[in-house]
């Protein structure tokens, strides 16, 4: 089958929902392709095979291969934003954590919450023809702040039209990782601090002394009232308190951890290491319902100057926010700090 050859490109097939790559799928749908050598490739793999792009490997294509026909330089924004996409992807903390993502079409979004007031979500007793307990989902005051996150590409298409794709692509990983960096330093801001609507910041509780205990975990480990505590966020000096806990030491969780390099706790949380978090501070979740994250679009680069421009200047950005679900998922711990005396 050969129409993916035939369709015209151009940069009108960026407006619309969906976008570029959505587009193309409906233009040349892949579950036409069932049974052919071309099976596995999306709308878009399949239009760097027309023009000949290899994107990765030794014997990737030059950058000026996008641009060598005006159908070929439409595809240009996507691949950029699958790179960075694939950055962000890539030892992504925010997948671990998330309960919830939810994609929206415009920058006003109000989440959902639980009726929690007493009694409210007990499954009490009913008698024959009694009344059944009512519990209300209901939306919650303040909208969920977006953040537009991205970084301002600036290169002349003389400066990169030799230089391979494949290292092209490490570059824009790189700019996708610092975005999703970002990200994940709101999502932890507002598992600290909440996402403005009431009862939704966290009460941090202290370490019995100035250095961390076990039973400092225990005590994070009580908290948890109808939700487990199955992931740790930490700071690395706090990560690194964890690690140095006599009851890490045991010989099995010591061997788990050289051997695949996975974090494990005494509770069986998983342990994820972050600067992101702050310094002295250990984040307690259910990441089963602790956080949703809400993206409007997906990454979006300035396709008109990357076509029309060769590059020079484009804008690539990632807007998102976070919003707590279940407050009570969410619990923190924060190292006593020491006395000053005096």
């Amino acid at each position: 089958m050969n129409r993916y050859k035939s369709i015209k490109l151009d940069k009108t097939m960026y407006k619309g929902g969906g976008g570029f790559a959505a587009r193309l799928e409906e233009l040349d749908p892949s579950a036409d392709y069932r049974g052919t050598p071309l099976e596995g490739l999306d709308a878009y793999q399949r239009q760097l095979k027309r023009f000949d792009i290899r994107v990765s490997g030794p014997r990737s294509s030059p950058i000026e291969k996008f641009f060598a026909t005006s159908d070929s330089a439409a595809l240009f924004p996507e691949y950029v934003a699958r790179a960075v996409r694939q950055g962000m992807e890539d030892g992504e903390v925010l997948s671990q954590i998330l309960a919830s993502r939810t994609q929206i079409d415009s920058l006003d979004y109000r989440t959902i919450c639980l009726d929690e007031s007493a009694g409210s979500l007990e499954p009490r007793d009913v008698a024959e023809g009694g009344m059944i307990p009512r519990t209300d989902i209901l939306l919650k005051e303040n909208l969920v702040h977006l953040r537009k996150r991205g970084r301002l590409l600036a290169a002349s298409y003389e400066a990169l039209r030799f230089q391979r794709l494949d290292l092209f692509t490490v570059a824009l990983g790189r700019i996708g990782a610092y975005i999703a960096r970002s990200q994940l330093e709101d999502a932890v801001e507002v598992l600290i601090d909440g996402d403005g609507n009431e009862g939704t910041a966290a009460t941090p509780i202290q370490t019995a002394g100035t250095a961390l205990a076990y039973a400092d975990l225990v005590g994070l480990w009580k908290r948890f009232d109808g939700c487990r505590m199955d992931t740790l966020l930490a700071a690395p000096d706090m990560a690194a308190a964890i690690l140095n806990l006599s009851e890490m030491k045991d010989p099995a969780a010591g061997l788990d951890f050289n051997a695949t390099g996975r974090l494990g706790t005494p509770m069986g949380a998983k342990l994820i290491k972050t600067s992101a978090v702050p310094d002295g501070t250990i984040i307690a979740m259910d990441s089963r319902c602790a956080l949703e994250m809400v993206t409007a679009g997906d990454v979006t680069v300035d396709y008109d100057k990357l076509i029309d421009c060769q590059m020079e200047r484009a804008a690539i950005t990632s807007t998102a926010g976070f919003a707590k679900i279940f407050p009570q998922a969410v619990q923190v711990l924060e190292l006593k700090p020491a006395s000053t005396g005096g």
